[in-house]
């Protein structure tokens, strides 16, 4: 089965799940999305619980004619033995909890009931693995009883069987030895109508996958090992995916913060299908700005696409509070009189990474471009901050409409504190890209030229006319801080010599211009008066 051919046989899948949603009246329901994800991510730990315990040669289950028959006749304490064998980031399943076992037994009563019972106890023995914690340091189920979703009990079982027989039809395995990345077409085909940016208050923004990489790319330069990398409004993880894979999965491991528990969740899956499952006791659902689970942890890399405007008025007082000082160094923003949810929460984003780097931490940040030239405030500060503490690496300031959901222009913020003060890198790329329509929106997207020009130029710290400037620490100081490349952009004036006698004809050449300019305006005068001596008052 090539790529190709297994993802399209996975977007199939996905499409029947939801036909079966759909066919029961949970079409663009609110509980679709819960159903859809949870299913997908039972039919995944299925799958690799197979794949990994057929790798285990003394069980011989890779040559057994029936795999189903010749696991459930493994005695219970080899089959504890069996299960120490497997690689511990793998899902721990019994026998009965497979999807062939349901399958086999879907014609039996109260089948709904077996499904959510079966559902449960993998969650139960997958806690420690493969559960979101929040704040608090409750941990999340892993799967609601699906069949509940269904308000008519008659059709419960229906739904379950119908849900279980979509899974039986294929599977992962053949895949599980090769590299992870195509799994990030089929996790952004999974989520592609629940991750929308209108949501609500914590409304979930999609980072464009061209984005990511340019970030991951300029950040990771050389091989590091056993790093922390963060994200402190991680959505659904791509910029984490990104730079995990950059830096190598097993290399890194990956903290991520987040209000939205839909979020959260989906950022659970993607680790899963993009074999960063060792990750996911980090992943915690809370308030990173009000209530930081990770206070007091510094991180390696840190990358963030955060909220540009959200009304965080209702716990803005107490961060004001706050009795360490040093993380909101440059400040809170008011609460306006109107329009509460135009507040600049990116700025306390901006401090709190800023606050959070390692001695040797690199950081890349997605800013509104309006902040790399702000006279004054909040911005002014930061922006003079990273100057004095000589983290600044470089700006890149992307093409309008890179982001589908928004118009907002925005840049990326690259820090490091080990940065070179004489050599930033400031680069315009706002003339880049192709528009291109999608549904509603307009958006740029960026050669795979382009993506490279940009990474290039950044790490090469290369000058080019009017794309990218180095610039040293104390020329941002003269520019009153600002960090747009434009403004350090050379204007250069060229001067072409010429002969006496050939400036004698240019100017003659302009005298007749002239002269043929002002006679068609005095005639235009003399039919304007004309036209104004014969009007008449009736």
């Amino acid at each position: 089965m090539t790529d190709i051919r297994f993802i399209t046989k996975t977007k199939q899948l996905i499409d029947s799940l939801k036909s079966v949603c759909a066919n029961y009246g949970l079409g663009n329901d609110g509980n679709e999305f819960k159903i859809i994800t949870q299913v997908f991510l039972y039919k995944y730990m299925n799958d690799k619980f197979t794949f990994e315990a057929k790798k285990i040669d003394q069980y011989e289950l890779n040559t057994a004619p029936n795999f189903q028959e010749a696991l459930e006749a493994i005695p219970s304490e080899a089959y504890n033995f069996l299960l120490a064998y497997i690689d511990p980031n793998t899902p721990q399943m019994q026998p009965h909890h497979t999807i062939t076992h349901l399958f086999n037994r879907q014609n039996e009563n109260d089948f709904a009931k077996l499904f959510d019972d079966t559902l449960r106890q993998i969650s139960i023995n997958n806690q420690e693995i493969y559960s979101v914690k929040s704040s608090s340091g409750a941990k999340d189920k892993m799967f609601d009883e699906l069949s509940q979703f269904i308000s008519d009990a008659s059709q419960r079982d229906a739904f379950c069987k119908a849900l279980i027989s979509k899974l039986f039809e294929f599977s992962f395995e053949e895949m599980f030895g090769e590299k992870y990345d195509f799994f990030a077409t089929i996790f952004e085909y999974l989520i592609k109508d629940y991750n929308t940016d209108s949501g609500g208050k914590y409304a979930e923004y999609y980072t464009p996958h061209a984005v990511a990489r340019i970030m991951a790319a300029i950040m990771v330069t050389d091989e590091p090992q056993g790093v922390k990398v963060y994200d402190p409004g991680a959505g659904s993880g791509t910029l984490l995916m990104n730079i995990a894979h950059a830096i190598g999965e097993s290399k890194c491991s990956i903290y991520s913060e987040d209000i939205s528990q839909k979020s959260s969740n989906m950022l659970r899956l993607n680790l899963v299908l993009n074999n960063l499952s060792h990750s996911i006791p980090h992943i915690i659902k809370g308030n990173t700005i009000l209530e930081p689970y990770y206070r007091e942890e510094k991180f390696d890399y840190i990358v963030s696409n955060p909220p540009f405007k959200l009304d965080f008025s209702d716990f803005r007082n107490d961060l004001d509070k706050d009795i360490n000082k040093t993380r909101f160094f440059a400040g809170i923003p008011n609460v306006p009189n109107n329009k509460k949810d135009s507040m600049s929460i990116y700025l306390m984003f901006i401090q709190h990474i800023m606050y959070s780097l390692s001695a040797k931490g690199k950081a890349a940040i997605v800013v509104p471009t309006g902040f790399i030239t702000a006279q004054s405030g909040i911005e002014r500060k930061i922006r003079e901050q990273i100057i004095e503490r000589g983290w600044l690496r470089g700006v890149v300031s992307m093409p309008s409409n890179i982001f589908a959901s928004t118009g907002t222009n925005v840049s990326v913020l690259f820090l490091d504190r080990q940065a070179d003060n004489e050599s930033i890198v400031l680069l315009d790329a706002s003339k880049m890209g192709n528009t291109v329509k999608e549904g509603k929106n307009q958006r740029t997207v960026l050669t795979s030229y382009e993506e490279q020009k940009i990474i290039t130029v950044m790490n090469d710290k290369k000058a080019e006319d009017d794309f990218a400037v180095v610039v040293t620490a104390e020329d941002i100081r003269n520019k009153s801080y600002s960090f747009s490349a434009g403004q350090y952009f050379k204007i250069t004036v060229t001067y072409e010599a010429i002969s006496h006698e050939a400036f004698l004809e240019k100017m003659h050449d302009f005298e007749n211009s002239l002269d043929s300019l002002f006679a068609e305006s005095k005639c235009l005068e003399d039919q304007i008066k004309s036209n104004i001596n014969s009007l008449k008052y009736e």
